[in-house]
């Protein structure tokens, strides 16, 4: 099985977001809690449910990661862009990705 992050957008600004072995949404990927079993994966999910019920998250979802060099790698290119940030000025404090995170 390959390793899991569950990501999600802020429901206030729409800034991507993952969440953390506390249970709190956090703005850096390499603090996202990861999934190395189908219980785990489960769990993630049933968080996920929760959170976008309760209006903290949108756009919830599971996504594939890998550990390369102790730092975590989403595998779809859509998931290095949106953990790298957004390509273009965003918001204040957000400057566009960084182009060797996002390259493959």
């Amino acid at each position: 099985m390959t390793d899991k992050v569950l990501t999600a957008n802020r429901l206030g600004d729409g800034i991507a977001v993952w969440l953390d072995a506390n249970g709190r949404w956090t703005e850096n990927l390499q603090e996202a809690l990861v999934a190395r079993h189908a219980e785990a994966v489960a769990s993630l999910e049933a968080i996920g449910k929760r959170d976008f019920a309760a209006n903290r998250v949108v756009d919830v979802n599971v996504i594939d990661v890998q550990e390369v060099k102790g730092q975590l790698w989403p595998i779809r290119l859509r998931e290095r862009i949106r953990a790298a940030g957004p390509t273009m000025e965003y918001a204040p404090g957000f400057r566009p990705a960084d182009a060797a995170f996002i390259a493959v």
